[in-house]
This record gives C-alpha cells, structure tokens and sequence, in this order.
C-alpha cells in the first residue's frame, strides 16, 4: 500500500514539474478574431458539450446497473447468446441509433458548414498573400502589388543559449512581420522551397501546410486590429522551433503605407514624381536587331 502511494505522489510531483517547461500554455482556445477561427471554437465547444452529456449518461447507467443488479441483493445473472426480447433488442440498437443521429446530424452539419466555410478561398478575395517556407524563415509576396520581403526570427542567440533573460516575446519576435488590412478577406497562397513546412497563427483559426511542388490555399477575414504571433507547425528540421509568424492587422490606411514603404525603388520613383508635376520619364524602346539569316553555299562538284 505504501508503496503505491510513493508511486501516485511521484507521478503527481512529475506532473507538475513538467509544467514549468510549458510556454504560452492556455487553458482554452485563444480569442477567436476571424470568422474560421469563431466557426471553430462554436465546433469544439459543441463536441465537448455532447461527448460530457453521454460521458455521464453512460456513467449514471453504470453505476446503476452496478448498484441495482449487485449479487449482495441476489440479483441472478441470465444467460443468453443473443438478444430475445424486444426490451433486449431496445437496448442493442438505441445506442447505434444515438451515436448516428449525433455523428451525422449534430456534428455533421455545423461540420460540413465549417469546412465549406474554410475551403472557400476564392468568393470575394480583396488581397492575396503568398507564403513561401524555406530552412528556416518565411517569404511573403503580394503578387498584383510587387512586395516581397523575408521574414527571420530575432530572438539573441543569448536568449536561447540562457545567458540573458528570455524577453516578453520570447522565439515569437521577426524583423519583418506581416501586415495585413482589418476587415479585409485575405487569400493565402502557401508553397515551399525545401522541405513540408506549415504557417499557423491560432488566433486566425488557420493552419494549412506549406508542400514543396504544390500551392495549397486558404483565407482569414481578421475583425480586430492588433498583433498576432504564431509558429511553423511541421517538423522541419533542427531550426524547426526558430520560425515564427508575426501578423500586424492595421487599419486601410495603415496598411496603404506600409505597402508603398514596401515597393521598390523603381515603382516609387514614377509616383513621387506625379505628385509633385513633374512629367514622367519618356520609356525607351530598343529596337530590335536585324535578323540575319544564314547563307547557305552550295558546295562545288567536284
């Protein structure tokens, strides 16, 4: 007996040293700020909601039978190979009938709506966003605007190496994070240049993976403006846990400079140049070479 309680008490002190190596640990989901990222929350609490409904249906059921049917009161077990009665035939078939009516009714439907939801990428996309993984930082492009920039981790390496105090945003802090439009329906475009990686920010409700040789889509509509922080979410070698995501949501204005911050030099240029009158630079066109056409000899006879 002593010997099982020293096993339970370090099993119980096991468990709670285990949580202080726990980072950003929260007891739920994370403020949902998008339609996907609400639609998901809905679907989780539904299934936790049913699953404790049956889990103390099923419990009550137990103990009852457990405490009516006890031998000390004596009660006589039947012996029966198959179900005889209608009572008995009730009670095979009403759970299969239960658990159908709530996989393919009460879940089924709100899940087929969430993944509909999800998988419409396309209907009513303002801005679209490509995200590149690479070993072991992301690429982001705005095709129709020509933006393109990297974005790396910058947490010291005396952070990680614990020769300094980890900061607030500790392996959650870039050089160049995201900005995207409040309000605005975003379509996400993801690839890779090496090897399976996966952009997740939890707060979106959004996590899709990014596969070498494929484009794979999704989309996020964000209703706050703030900063959101997440990570890539496949192994994808020894840097794995040194790619986070930074996404700054700003208002249209915001997000209108930044993108013109953002352009390049030679697409800057001609703008600044309209907006103070002066005329546009005339565009050379080269001219084409000649074609010159190779003469073929006829070779003398001999």
């Amino acid at each position: 007996m002593m010997r099982s309680f020293y096993r339970f008490g370090l099993c119980v002190l096991m468990a709670l040293g285990s949580a202080a190596a726990l980072a950003g640990y929260a007891y739920n989901f994370p403020e949902p700020v998008t339609p996907i990222a609400h639609e998901t929350l809905h679907m989780h609490n539904l299934v936790m909601v049913v699953i404790l409904i049956l889990f103390f249906l099923v419990f009550g059921l137990l103990m009852y039978s457990f405490y009516t049917h006890r031998k000390a009161v004596g009660f006589k077990a039947v012996n029966f190979a198959a179900p005889t009665s209608r009572k008995q035939w009730l009670w095979v078939l009403s759970p299969f009938a239960l658990l159908f009516f709530i996989d393919y009714v009460v879940f089924g439907i709100p899940a087929l709506h969430a993944v509909l939801m999800y998988e419409d990428t396309k209907t009513d996309a303002e801005l679209v966003v490509k995200v590149t993984g690479s070993q072991w930082l992301w690429q982001y492009e705005f095709p129709a605007e020509g933006v393109s920039f990297t974005s790396r981790l910058v947490t010291p390496r005396a952070q990680i190496d614990n020769s300094e105090a980890k900061g607030e945003h500790y392996l959650l802090e870039v050089d160049n994070p995201l900005v995207l439009p409040v309000g605005k329906k975003v379509r996400f475009i993801t690839t890779s240049n090496d090897v399976i990686h996966s952009w997740w920010v939890p707060a979106f409700g959004v996590k899709r993976d990014a596969v070498p040789g494929f484009l794979r889509e999704f989309w996020a509509t964000v209703e706050k403006t703030g900063t959101y922080r997440g990570q890539c979410s496949e192994l994808c070698g020894k840097e794995h846990g040194f790619m986070p995501v930074v996404v700054n949501v700003v208002t249209q204005e915001q997000f209108a400079q930044w993108l013109a911050s953002k352009k390049p030099a030679a697409v800057k240029a001609p703008v600044a140049a309209a907006a103070v009158g002066v005329p546009e630079p005339t565009p050379v066109v080269a001219t084409a070479a000649p074609v010159i056409k190779p003469v073929l000899l006829a070779r003398a006879a001999p």
